[in-house]
């Protein structure tokens, strides 16, 4: 049964076996790695879940019988990061992808956003991300706008209450 709990400090082992499938680098959308976080050891992952709880905003692991599977990060209205970024970000580990688990955790973030006062909930996707575009569509997303970031295009979403359909 998939379930969004927060960063726990204790679950370093099943969130560095996500983070391996990843490969190097900071790609994990949802997890709110920054550079200067040392994630490989312990001591710094307990740092990095230590200032995601301090951090405004909330923080998520999609998570499957101790396993897990992904995160997903609803970024505060003041946060500066939003018209860059949106609201909401989140990543599937590559091998359990394709199995609805970001439609899942999306439905339940925007139930969430919704409570809080959020709306619309803002989302940024690569314009190459078809399983992005599909998650964020599945909840009658509206695309406000494209832009071209460097070599990136980017499509930007907003998912109103009054449109979402339930997950």
């Amino acid at each position: 049964m998939l379930e969004l709990v927060r960063p726990q400090a204790t679950s370093f082992r099943a969130w560095s076996d996500a983070h391996r499938e990843w490969g190097p680098g900071l790609h994990e959308d949802g997890f709110g790695i920054t550079p200067h976080d040392d994630v490989d050891d312990e001591d710094g992952f307990r740092t990095w879940v230590d200032r995601l709880h301090t951090r405004p905003g909330a923080h998520w692991w999609i998570v499957e019988d101790g396993r897990v599977l992904g995160g997903i990060a609803l970024r505060s209205p003041g946060d500066p990061s939003v018209p860059r970024m949106g609201h909401v970000g989140y990543g599937i580990r590559p091998s359990d992808r394709g199995r609805g688990v970001a439609t899942w955790a999306l439905g339940q973030v925007l139930a969430h956003a919704s409570r809080i006062g959020i709306d619309p909930v803002l989302a940024v996707c690569r314009d190459d991300n078809v399983g992005s575009i599909a998650t964020v569509e599945h909840y009658d997303a509206t695309l406000v706008s494209t832009e071209r970031r460097g070599t990136v295009r980017l499509r930007h979403y907003a998912i109103s209450k009054s449109h979402r359909r339930p997950g």
